[in-house]
């Protein structure tokens, strides 16, 4: 398998739940529960789980209701269009692939008219860099676990991030990454080939 290139598309090696077929994953809650989500073949792309994310939004629903949320390495937006179904206000979804992109772009267009999910194709740390002061709630961080992006992404995300935001880091299960002075955790759990934590900002 080819090294992902920088900032492209996020997330690692498949995980695809049995229950959604090869290739598939489902959004699992809230208006848009059962859509199911292509995964192409693409170096370097590994969707959350069904399970994981399912145990990640029960941790945040009550916080997602008018929530503005950055889904930073998207892959297939699962996170991202998984927040809107459940409550979240609006979704910026970045994904450098450019099929990725276009597939994303295509699925926000048919959920949302394209108005609450905002598909931006690029690299991940640089777009994040370059969104307004304070103006995501929550951010999901998952890169490709080969190209080591963690710090990276979650420098430019400081100043983006509102005073009481909430990040979800997904890492290698051998090499949790750690955002580091000034985030508390919230939640962990692990799997055989990941480390999931939910961190709020402190103070």
């Amino acid at each position: 398998m080819k090294t992902p290139r920088h900032g492209g598309s996020g997330r690692s090696s498949p995980n695809v739940d049995r229950n959604t077929g090869p290739g598939r994953v489902r959004i699992v809650g809230g208006r848009w529960r059962g859509t199911r989500l292509e995964v192409p073949d693409v170096a370097g792309l590994r969707p959350t789980s069904d399970r994981v994310r399912e145990t990640l939004f029960n941790w945040l629903q009550p916080v997602l209701p008018g929530a503005r949320v950055l889904d930073l390495f998207a892959g297939t937006g699962a996170l991202g269009l998984e927040a809107v179904s459940r409550g979240a206000a609006s979704a910026v979804v970045v994904e450098r692939d450019l099929g990725l992109a276009a597939a994303l772009t295509a699925t926000a267009a048919r959920l949302s008219g394209g108005e609450v999910v905002s598909v931006q194709r690029g690299d991940a740390v640089s777009m994040a860099g370059a969104l307004p002061a304070g103006s995501i709630d929550i951010a999901f961080v998952d890169p490709p676990f080969a190209a080591d992006l963690w710090a990276q992404a979650f420098a430019a995300l400081a100043p983006v991030l509102a005073a009481d935001a909430w990040l979800y880091v997904e890492s290698m299960a051998e090499r949790p990454a750690q955002p580091g002075a000034g985030w508390q955790l919230h939640r962990e759990l692990a799997t055989r080939e990941a480390h999931c934590a939910l961190y709020r900002r402190a103070g």
